[in-house]
């Protein structure tokens, strides 16, 4: 075995992911494997999904792998480092990837990693693991696309590797290295309809703020609609999936590409209901009706404010006015509609707040998320709050999600700010229905009522405790 990839959710100990039941596998590992074993490497993958940290242990133990890769992003930080422990004492060299490790190289090279790849891994790995083989930890400097620490313990970043400039000469991922089948059944089990899911295109050239561009860049890469579509109907035979889940950033960036690629999966037969997110300036008449022949039932939309103001400092270039257009034309066609709600962006106000429950009212989404903003290390939203970042924990027991700024409301604030959103919302749609009973209209009306009352109590609170980021000791 050259290397063993491996990530880090397990599903079975994340207590709000089991109350959810929709996992999906880690299609970016399985499209490194299929990448190295198309190059010549014997690899094998470790599905954390469905198992846990002492059946790593039992992989390690018994296979002895010389080189493990880990995929790590901010939710399954103490899981990979839990697992670079583990590693380690079975004598492995540890690469890590993935959109977390590239901003925190020096933290995690401190808790044990020996190499970080940043950006896309499968070039990188392909020309690593024969260095490795023949050189061990020597001379890196010459291999672009990583940081490392040198003999003498200094962090050494290389020149960034360029991008894989055609995706459709790539293999598919290698699904069949995992159990598909299981991942299916836990949607079929719990949503009574299973999903697979697939990516068409990488990286995103929008300039939203708060968003991440560790792995993929600025960039904009899509397959042909020609190989895309091949994988769809392969993905029919194979699995014969209830729903597909479109994991592109934005899935009808290009129009051209869109049509092309639904004029592709009708040449073959394939129509598979399926999700997938857009923004409201990718949307119109066209898209949409195509959208709905394709099979679409449902379509997000990141609205994430109802504040022009708030949406202009975040760099989203989409208009309040637009997305509720936008949510009303995709109903139209009978395509469910979901928005992801961010509160709590920098120099958001209470008319900002109120500026959203209206916008959420006029679009009137079928289901909407919300989320409090944290500032992502690499994003500009970080640079831009960074002296005023707070935490109260060490850095290998916490995440970004766990980070504040300075100055800004208080969780409180936000949990009741939320409530508010949430119920008036609700009510809102009760009414217009007019089919709600009253009792339900007026517990939805109370809760409304004590969101609103625990903002105002609560409205003076500010974040102000825990400790500057950038004030804590280089080792944590």
């Amino acid at each position: 075995m050259d290397i063993l990839l491996a990530h880090a959710y397990f599903l079975y100990e994340d207590p709000h992911e089991l109350k959810i039941m929709k996992p999906y596998p880690p299609l970016g590992i399985l499209y490194v494997a299929s990448y190295l074993k198309q190059q010549g490497f014997a690899v094998e993958v470790f599905d954390s999904t469905f198992s846990s940290l002492d059946a790593f242990t039992t992989k390690l133990a018994a296979e002895r792998p010389s080189v493990v890769g880990i995929y790590t992003n901010m939710m399954t930080k103490q899981n990979v480092l839990a697992m670079v422990t583990l590693c380690k004492q079975h004598g492995a060299t540890v690469i890590l990837g993935g959109p977390e490790p590239p901003y925190y190289a020096a933290d995690y090279l401190a808790h044990g990693a020996d190499i970080i790849v940043k950006g896309e891994g499968e070039l990188t790995l392909a020309e690593l693991l024969p260095h490795l083989a023949q050189h061990g930890l020597r001379h890196l400097e010459h291999i672009a696309g990583i940081a490392f620490r040198n003999s003498d313990g200094a962090v050494i970043e290389t020149l960034p590797r360029p991008f894989i400039p055609d995706l459709s000469a790539h293999p598919w991922p290698d699904r069949e290295a995992i159990d598909i089948p299981a991942y299916m059944k836990v949607w079929k089990d719990h949503h009574g309809q299973s999903s697979v899911s697939v990516i068409q295109a990488r990286g995103c050239p929008y300039t939203c703020t708060w968003c991440s561009h560790s792995v993929f860049g600025n960039t904009h890469r899509r397959r042909t609609p020609e190989d895309a579509a091949d994988e769809l109907l392969w993905i029919k035979e194979r699995y014969n999936p209830d729903l597909i889940w479109y994991a592109d950033d934005v899935f009808t960036i290009n129009s051209r590409w869109f049509f092309q690629y639904a004029e592709e999966l009708k040449k073959r037969g394939v129509r598979i209901p399926f999700e997938c997110i857009s923004r409201a300036d990718r949307l119109n008449e066209e898209v949409v009706k195509t959208l709905a022949e394709m099979g679409a039932f449902r379509v997000w939309n990141g609205s994430e404010s109802g504040s022009q103001r708030v949406l202009d400092a975040m760099k989203r270039k989409v208009e309040v006015k637009d997305v509720q257009e936008k949510t009303h034309l995709l109903q139209r066609h009978g395509i469910e509609t979901g928005m992801f709600i961010m509160l709590g962006y920098d120099g958001e106000t209470i008319q900002d707040l109120e500026d959203t429950v209206a916008h959420l009212k006029i679009a009137n989404p079928d289901i909407f998320l919300t989320t409090v903003a944290y500032p992502i290390k690499g994003t500009h939203y970080y640079a831009e709050v960074e002296s005023r970042i707070l935490t109260g924990k060490a850095w290998e027991s916490r995440s970004d999600r766990d980070l504040t700024v300075a100055g800004r409301y208080s969780r409180q604030f936000y949990s009741f700010a939320t409530r508010w959103m949430v119920n008036e919302v609700a009510l809102n749609r009760a009414q217009l229905s007019g089919a709600v009973p009253l009792r339900r209209r007026l517990k939805l009306l109370a809760n409304a009522r004590l969101g609103r009352l625990g903002m105002a109590l609560t409205q003076n609170q500010r974040e102000n405790q825990g400790t500057r980021i950038n004030e804590q000791p280089a080792s944590l």
